[in-house]
């Protein structure tokens, strides 16, 4: 299952909710074009179990499910993919047990870790954090400029991280990523339905704005 950039526009990483089906619901509703479950401090059987109706409402949804981290739910749940971190598993032994179809995404933080990830097998990168964020404590700053120099060194679709809201978004601008991943953005507001109809609105005019150029 290979995608086009468009399925990378509005990327929406979950957040540990009691009620988090219901928010995957609403934030379809709103327009996402794709799915991370992400639940760092959960075992693999919780986060079957806890992912299992999500998996099912993104594939009826025709919205693709990406598991952070975890490979092995990755393969029970057979889910769309994985995203692993530079210090995760190997996109190489992921591949191994998720097959060809599944999607593989990964962080760059650098021009040189982008390439390597391309040549690795990742169809999608994640980069950032591009804006101060709240939702991963370790996160190191990259520059706009960094961000540009990674999209013009790979082919693969890169999506841009953290901190990223409908305030900041048009920051962005000239980059030529394909897409931004928020979490806070929709799931942590009121209205997540609302919160993603209006980035998927914006990401739409970005899109735009990044072809005309």
């Amino acid at each position: 299952m290979k995608l086009s950039p468009s399925a990378f526009q509005l990327y929406a990483i979950t957040a540990p909710a009691a009620n988090l089906t219901d928010q995957v619901r609403a934030a379809i509703a709103g327009g996402i074009t794709m799915l991370q479950i992400r639940e760092k401090n959960c075992t693999t059987q919780r986060l079957i179990q806890l992912a299992y109706p999500i998996v099912s409402i993104c594939r009826n949804a025709g919205i693709p499910c990406i598991i952070n981290d975890d490979v092995e739910a990755a393969r029970v749940l057979g889910a769309d993919g994985v995203h692993v971190g530079q210090r995760d598993m190997k996109l190489k032994k992921a591949r191994e047990i998720l097959g060809e179809d599944a999607i593989l995404g990964t962080s760059a933080h650098s021009v040189e870790e982008a390439v390597r990830a391309e040549q690795e097998g990742a169809d999608y990168i994640g980069c950032g954090a591009v804006f101060p964020t709240g939702t991963k404590s370790d996160a190191s700053h990259l520059s706009f400029d960094m961000l540009c120099a990674i999209r013009k060194a790979v082919s693969i679709p890169v999506v841009a991280i953290g901190g990223i809201n409908a305030q900041n978004l048009s920051q962005l601008y000239g980059s030529g990523i394909d897409g931004i991943a928020v979490v806070s953005a929709v799931f942590g507001e009121p209205d997540v339905q609302q919160a993603a109809r209006t980035l998927r609105q914006m990401t739409e005019a970005f899109q735009e704005k990044e072809r005309a150029q």
